[in-house]
């Protein structure tokens, strides 16, 4: 969500910006809608100045006893009510277009974001001093390997056909050592995050309001991308990240700056419906419907932002790297950014059964996008309300973090060997499966 105020004084930035991200022109149209809104405003206010200057008038002309004189100002204040009447109803509608015309925005790109159109303008990106040597190497394995999902069937601990008799398709039961393996990671991560990266664990609910989506701008924009189920004479929505409970948390709320950075995390289930993905990622775990996933969300201020978005970075990367997954970092461009994001990182796995990368985590800086929305905001030193800014980022997928695992520790017997960071979570075995 934007300033219009901003827009109205930089109308020619805040144009170029949205031009790098595909969009056409807007601040002609949204000023115009602003100007047209003040301008009713300015109406609203003459009128109630001069309906309370005609009720005071009433006054004196009864008390003059001028019946004549007193009832024209009575009617007068009357036409004057009913013209403010049309005229706040005029002014809420257009507060409620602009309001819905700026939910529709993207997110304009931070300082230094490459511009592109799609995924092909994404570049490499490594921390100052940090070099590929710094990341786990890639496995050097001596047979053709398997993709996960032959490895899993084979085992009998993923069973997609099953999951398509009860859910349709992009489901999978889990069963056995892969199941037992996939929450040995989800909890490995959780415990990461919150003991060593000082983030505070949360049990969010997995039903959120209409409201709760709208603040992390997965509404309006996208609502066929998500399940939502009925209650009372509304909804709920499936999360489709914990982003959205977590961010919420300090929804309506004015912090102190003491209080910041806040850092939350949680493992949960995520629900997306795909829409637009046919035929994409068919076979497998990669795409699901419903999946678990540890994500992390900051709350902090402006000028620490950009700080902490790199810092959260650094704790995806560690779970990659305490698993022994060869990754790569990508700084995601203009056109491939999502709706909120102002920078964002894509952390890539290293899957040797399909022999390519794949994103596991995804790290984003939304800036104020996300707090005017959900009006959250801290008293700054000098004691002035300020929006906070909000970060969120994978760490890491489950379900595609088990993938990596699977493929990155396959042995040719078709085993799976257990990295050393999961095996206390795995009973101490060392090897699963063959």
């Amino acid at each position: 969500m934007f300033d219009i105020k901003w827009i109205s004084a930089n109308p020619e930035a805040f144009d170029a910006a949205l031009a790098t991200r595909g969009a056409e022109p807007l601040a002609a149209s949204l000023i115009a809608l602003d100007d047209d809104r003040r301008s009713v405003v300015a109406e609203m206010n003459a009128a109630q100045e001069k309906r309370n200057g005609a009720s005071k008038l009433i006054g004196q002309a009864k008390a003059q006893k001028d019946e004549a004189r007193a009832q024209e100002l009575m009617a007068e204040v009357a036409g004057l009510k009913e013209t403010l009447g049309q005229l706040e109803a005029r002014e809420r509608q257009l507060t409620e277009d602009l309001r819905a015309a700026l939910s529709v925005i993207p997110n304009l790109p931070a300082q230094g974001v490459p511009v592109g159109e799609d995924e092909t303008g994404n570049v490499p990106y490594f921390r100052t001093g940090e070099s590929a040597e710094t990341r786990p190497a890639k496995p050097n394995l001596a047979f053709a390997p398997k993709e996960h999902y032959e490895l899993g069937e084979a085992m009998g601990g993923m069973d997609f056909e099953t999951a398509a008799k009860l859910s349709g398709s992009r489901f999978v039961v889990l069963k056995g050592q892969i199941a037992r393996l996939e929450r040995a990671i989800g909890q490995f991560m959780l415990d990461l995050h919150v003991n060593e990266h000082g983030y505070t664990e949360v049990v969010p609910p997995y039903l959120v309001r209409d409201e709760a989506m709208y603040g992390t701008s997965q509404l309006p924009k996208f609502d066929g991308d998500f399940f939502f189920t009925p209650h009372g004479e509304g909804r709920l929505a499936l999360i489709p990240t914990a982003e959205v409970p977590l961010t919420n948390l300090v929804r309506e709320a004015l912090l102190t700056q003491d209080e910041l950075p806040l850092r939350f995390a949680a493992l949960t289930p995520c629900f997306r419906s795909e829409a637009g993905s046919a035929g994409r990622d068919t076979r497998g775990m990669l795409r699901q419907h419903q999946f678990n996933k540890v994500e992390m969300v900051s709350i902090t201020t402006p000028d620490q932002s950009d700080a902490e978005h790199e810092r959260m970075l650094a704790c995806a990367e560690e779970v990659l790297k305490r698993l022994g997954i060869h990754y790569r970092v990508m700084q995601l461009c203009t056109g491939d950014m999502g709706f909120g994001a102002r920078r964002t990182y894509d952390i890539e796995a290293w899957l040797p059964g399909q022999n390519t990368y794949r994103e596991i985590s995804s790290v984003s800086v939304c800036g104020d996008f996300q707090a005017r929305r959900m009006d959250a905001r801290y008293r700054d030193a000098n004691g002035k309300p300020q929006y906070v800014h909000t970060l969120n980022g994978s760490g890491v997928a489950v379900g595609r973090a088990l993938i990596a695992v699977m493929e990155n520790y396959q042995n040719e017997d078709g085993s799976i060997s257990i990295p050393a960071a999961l095996q206390p979570y795995m009973g101490a075995i060392e090897k699963i499966g063959g």
